[in-house]
């Protein structure tokens, strides 16, 4: 174990310190976050990796949908206007699923806010995994912290001119990689992955990969911290999501004052002591050039390299991790009031500790518990809802819709017998990738009998039509009836379109039109 002194002192100073608010307008101060080891940097290389390899290998999965279908398991199909996710086709008219997809997204996000804070930002955002990607990159060629300082402030050379173009070189290799995977999407991948190489690619594909290209270098490798504070609306928004019950990244002042590097001395001269000893370790470390020990701040994404960092230091001197912790803003208020003795004094750790140096009883915990209350379960009920109805609508609709428009002009002809006909164009659609056959029948309307041009069938009140897979069939269909049966100027009845191989149907009421004479 170290002694408060033997601890290496970090000269890091908060960029974006909550003490000195720095003008909207003012020119960025790089950030040089030093690497950190722990169970939170585990945990979010472990994420990254996770994320970044559904990004990229996604668009290369393939799923057999038969000889009508494309393979690729998850495509957009823009030309054809269809979505295609696994086993999953979803329509233009359907995209009413991609609508509560997001919404639950969104409710998603309210619930693991009010609960864990900013995990979001901290672990998944893409801007948090491309950022910590950069980092990789720049680390891995000039070096840690240090390195990295003094090479931004020596004077150009040629070492330091080969090192700044490497890394730019391969933040801009991973720009362009990250915009290529996102056009993947949108068409069959490793058709399109050759259009590119060969220079045969639509002109969209490549503007698309300049810009998605531009974008990830700049957000990722030149702005960092500063998509974080000033162009996501996030931050701003959560602080309506927290309550006193959820978890964030504090430091718990009621252990850590008074900071000192001589606790020795200040022990013996009778002076209360806390456990931080102003290291600097937590600041040296922050992606977002914060000092957690000023409180909460906008610029904090929950990352909790602060906790490693600090659990590293506690680790050398033999002290409790969790001076740096996710805690409750109720949990933490009450271990304060223990402290400063019912808010009367100011904090002196030896209050919540007992006289063999352990945390008193009286020490508020965080437990799960905590995090389950109404707000909790409300955000999950909705949440659940809303995918429950998803998940019925998406295995009970029907793949095969009739839908019947009325010829405007002439409304009804009358024919040489006497008869009325009407004339309608009816839309048969084939939702699924297999050819089929779909009876068209009347249902109604007595005596009436239908043709449909251009299909050798004769009039009755049956007709199958061939429809091709995944296509909208458009007929001319002509309905007529003898004129002893007409009953009204106006009769309803209904178009049934049938597969009789998977028994799906579907129906429209029309509406037959015949002159007054005709009564």
């Amino acid at each position: 174990m170290l002694d408060n002194t033997q601890v290496e002192r970090l000269e890091a100073e908060a960029v974006n310190s909550a003490k000195v608010r720095q003008p909207l307008y003012a020119a960025r101060k790089k950030v040089f976050p030093k690497r950190a080891s722990g169970s939170f940097r585990r945990f979010k290389w472990l994420v990254m990796a996770i994320t970044l390899g559904i990004y990229y290998l996604t668009p290369w999965l393939r799923w057999d949908r038969g000889p009508f279908a494309p393979d690729q398991a998850v495509l957009l199909d823009v030309a054809n206007r269809r979505f295609y996710f696994f086993f999953i086709e979803i329509w233009p008219q359907e995209f009413y699923y991609v609508a509560g997809l997001l919404v639950m997204a969104g409710v998603g996000l309210f619930l693991i806010t009010s609960t864990v804070g900013r995990a979001w930002c901290g672990y998944t955002c893409p801007q948090t995994v491309w950022v910590d990607l950069f980092l990789v990159v720049e680390r891995a060629i000039e070096g840690d912290r240090n390195a990295r300082m003094k090479l931004d402030a020596g004077p150009w050379t040629a070492r330091k001119l080969v090192l700044r173009v490497s890394k730019h070189a391969i933040w801009l290799v991973i720009g362009a990689a990250t915009g290529g995977a996102w056009i993947f999407y949108f068409a069959d991948a490793p058709t399109l992955a050759g259009e590119i190489f060969t220079g045969t690619a639509a002109p969209v594909a490549y503007i698309t990969i300049a810009v998605l290209t531009a974008t990830t270098y700049t957000f990722g490798g030149l702005m960092r911290e500063q998509v974080c504070t000033y162009m996501c609306p996030w931050p701003r928004i959560q602080a309506a999501m927290l309550d006193e019950n959820s978890l964030t990244v504090t430091y718990n002042d009621w252990r850590g004052e008074p900071r000192s590097r001589h606790a020795k001395k200040v022990i013996a001269a009778g002076q209360p002591v806390g456990d931080c000893v102003d290291c600097n370790a937590c600041v040296a470390v922050c992606p977002m050039g914060i000092d957690i020990r000023d409180g909460q701040q906008l610029e904090c994404i929950t990352c909790a390299l602060c906790i490693d960092a600090c659990d590293g230091v506690m680790d050398k001197l033999g002290r409790e991790h969790g001076l740096i912790s996710y805690a409750t803003l109720s949990d933490y208020n009450a271990n304060m009031m223990l402290a400063t003795a019912g808010g009367s004094g100011s904090v002196n750790p030896s209050l919540v500790r007992t006289a063999d140096g352990l945390f008193s009883d009286k020490v508020a915990h965080f437990h799960i518990r905590k995090i389950f209350r109404p707000r909790t379960y409300v955000y999950m009920g909705l949440w659940s809802l809303i995918g429950l109805g998803l998940l019925y609508s998406l295995l009970t609709r029907d793949r095969l819709e009739v839908n019947v428009l009325h010829d405007r002009n002439p409304q009804f002809v009358t024919l040489s017998d006497g008869s009325i006909r009407n004339g309608y164009t009816v839309k048969l659609l084939n939702m699924i990738p297999e050819p089929r056959t779909i009876v068209v029948t009347l249902q109604g309307l007595e005596g009436a009998e239908m043709s449909v041009v251009g299909i050798d069938h004769p009039a009755g009140r049956s007709v199958p039509i061939s429809v091709e897979p995944d296509r909208l069939k458009m007929l001319k269909v002509f309905v007529r009836q003898p004129a002893g049966q007409i009953q009204g100027t106006a009769q309803t009845f209904k178009f049934r379109a049938e597969d009789k191989a998977s028994f799906e149907s579907d129906e429209y009421t029309a509406t037959f039109n015949a002159p007054e004479i005709a009564r």
